[in-house]
């Protein structure tokens, strides 16, 4: 299975953050007595509120600590080539979810597509925010649903034909797409930094929104659902998923 390439589309938004954050630990690695933020902004061509702000999102996260001045690598790094890396990633993935689940009043997924499959890994709901009811594997409905074509868009055309061969198109309401030719342009003119969108196409009464979440070489996605009488908050709570997928990209690759 191949990934599509996303070129330099990806430059900005959470793609462009994951990616500068990363950069910042990179640099702040090359010091290990320590750097003051000045040298690092320098090594790193950066403005020096950009490399701040970054700098204090990772120590909010236990990536780096501001010791007499200098940036150095904090404990969260120190456990990542530990058995228990895995469990921590998903620990913060779950307190990130809840946290985006309760500022967005929706509940919110993680998914990837792996060896071929779809696979829906975190999901956070609660009573003020309830999950879909899954009345039809998620497996065998990506084409159907936000978080289906989100991973489907993000996979190369063989890539898309392989999976459909295995998962035939299928009708599940009156506007679940069941044209393969159509579905698979829509999947091939989906630009990457622009939400993917459900209405109705899985579930009767229900309209999703999903964006990607890269990180190395996983293919993964951000979702939320909400009642189809509130369909009108759907492109703010996609707005919102994007902004919020970086810190998650971010978890994920270090």
């Amino acid at each position: 299975m191949s990934v599509r390439g996303q070129g330099a589309s990806v430059s900005a938004g959470p793609f462009g953050v994951m990616r500068r954050a990363l950069r910042v630990l990179e640099t702040v690695d090359r010091h290990p007595g320590g750097v003051p933020e000045a040298v690092l902004a320098r090594e790193l061509g950066l403005p020096g509120v950009v490399v701040r702000e970054l700098a204090e999102a990772l120590e909010l996260e236990g990536y780096l600590a501001l010791e007499d001045g200098l940036w150095v690598l904090g404990g969260a790094v120190a456990v990542l080539g530990q058995q228990n890396r895995e469990q921590l990633v998903r620990v913060r993935m779950e307190h990130r979810l809840a946290e985006l689940r309760d500022e967005l009043g929706a509940a919110v997924y993680f998914s990837r597509y792996h060896d071929g499959e779809l696979t829906v890994e975190v999901v956070s709901a609660a009573e003020h925010a309830p999950a879909v009811r899954e009345w039809v594997d998620f497996r065998a409905t990506a084409h159907a649903s936000a978080i289906g074509k989100c991973l489907l868009s993000q996979l190369d055309h063989d890539g898309r034909r392989d999976h459909l061969s295995r998962h035939p198109v299928a009708r599940l309401t009156a506007r679940t797409i069941t044209d393969q030719q159509q579905l698979m342009h829509r999947l091939e003119c989906q630009p990457a930094t622009v939400p993917v969108l459900d209405i109705q196409e899985y579930a009767l009464g229900t309209v999703c929104a999903a964006v990607p979440v890269t990180a190395g070489s996983t293919v993964g996605c951000l979702a939320t659902s909400l009642p189809v009488g509130q369909v009108h908050r759907l492109r703010a709570a996609a707005e919102l998923l994007a902004e919020r997928a970086a810190p998650l990209m971010l978890a994920m690759a270090v």
